[in-house]
């Protein structure tokens, strides 16, 4: 993907009105929501202050999600691409997961959430890509 592709991926992530998200996740945590320019392309993030515990994101057909517990990547293939289910709703996004990391998939990632840095969240979130294994 070229540079300016990956630019304006990251630069067109809109955080979503908060009334519209069941805010607590429970136990203090607060769930946050970004959509991007273009379907199927979303950022959705639960923290506790300012720490990380959960984040996933999703970009044509493909997810990256992290979890706080174990320190957990996973990379997987959504359902949001299939036009072969009529029994798809929209709203009701499965994920399975790949049998091996997608390492190009999580450098995407890394690469367009990098075009975000400065803003808290996304920062937050970068930083945590050291841990990746």
């Amino acid at each position: 993907m070229e540079q300016a592709e990956i630019t304006a991926l990251g630069q067109s992530l809109r955080k979503i009105d908060q009334t519209l998200l069941n805010r607590e996740g429970g136990a203090g945590i607060e769930r946050v929501w970004y959509q991007g320019g273009e379907p199927y392309f979303d950022v959705f993030v639960e923290r506790r202050g300012t720490e990380i515990e959960w984040f996933q994101v999703t970009l044509r057909g493909r997810s990256l999600s992290w979890y706080r517990k174990g320190d957990r990547w996973q990379t997987g293939t959504t359902n949001e691409l299939r036009t072969d289910d009529v029994s798809f709703y929209p709203a009701s996004k499965t994920i399975e997961s790949d049998q091996h990391p997608d390492t190009r998939f999580f450098q995407l990632i890394q690469a367009i959430l990098t075009t975000r840095s400065g803003d808290p969240i996304f920062d937050r979130i970068l930083s945590l890509f050291h841990t990746y294994v």
